[in-house]
């Protein structure tokens, strides 16, 4: 299903795209899966109703962590999301040795309804349970059918250190590999997709086995708008203390199999 021709046929390329993208390393591969197979897989997702746990700071967000059991044609992407071949390519076009999460915990398949939108954020950097595995990336590849500008939702990425900020368009079938680091945000604004209509995506995580822990432990990091109420700037502020403070007494927790 992945276009793994493509991929190995250009690594150097891809390579160069990845380190050299502004405002941090990410990476646009547009035609990422078998058109025909990707388009099955589409037509094989339903309408989710397990919303995410973003709280305050998404809107009409849903998801489910077991993607595969949709379908043949989903079922074969995540096996190649985690297989040996693709890890060696995603080494090779950072640079360095990770790994594609084989639980995607915290993954799978998103999708938006009316009004969805995701505030800036971090991403949590190690691994809930594989305490010494360090998040690199993200990969996120989209299935957004016929989609237009208009639609809204594009992946917008910014850059902590200097605030360079840009917006990339999410049509179906483009894979964005995102860098995960200490000032790597990203989020999307609220969406207009046209009633019936989702923004949709599949996220898988890739990791690095660090030796030596080389930041503090983290849960996700939320930067709400300047406009957003005097509330949620303060949850955000607090968010990873009380976070963690849950997880100590009730563990943690992804969305649960629909």
């Amino acid at each position: 299903m992945i276009n793994f021709e493509y991929l190995e046929n250009n690594l150097d390329q891809l390579r160069l795209n990845y380190l050299t993208a502004q405002p941090f390393p990410h990476l646009i591969i547009d035609d990422f899966c078998d058109e025909e197979k990707l388009n099955s897989a589409y037509k094989s997702i339903p309408e989710l109703n397990n919303k995410s746990r973003d709280y305050a700071f998404a809107n009409n967000k849903f998801e489910k962590s077991n993607y595969k059991e949709l379908g043949p044609e989903l079922a074969e992407l995540h096996s190649e999301l985690l297989s040996e071949r693709f890890n060696k390519i995603l080494s090779y076009i950072t640079a360095k040795t990770i790994f594609v999460d084989p639980k995607n915990h915290g993954g799978g398949l998103h999708q938006g309804k009316k009004n969805s939108f995701l505030d800036m954020h971090l991403d949590f950097n190690y691994h809930p349970i594989q305490k010494n595995w360090y998040r690199e990336l993200n990969l996120l590849l989209y299935l957004n059918k016929d989609w237009k500008p208009e639609y809204k939702g594009g992946l917008r990425i910014k850059d902590l250190r200097t605030n360079d900020e840009t917006e990339i368009d999410v049509p179906f079938n483009r894979l964005i590999i995102q860098q995960c680091a200490p000032y790597s945000l990203h989020g999307y604004d609220m969406t207009n997709f046209p009633e019936g209509r989702y923004r949709t995506s599949i996220a898988t995580y890739a990791y690095q086995v660090h030796e030596r822990l080389i930041e503090t432990p983290r849960t996700t990091d939320w930067f709400p708008s300047q406009d957003a109420s005097f509330m949620k700037k303060q949850l955000a502020k607090h968010y990873n203390f009380l976070v963690q403070t849950k997880n100590k007494f009730f563990g943690s927790g992804t969305a649960k199999n629909q």
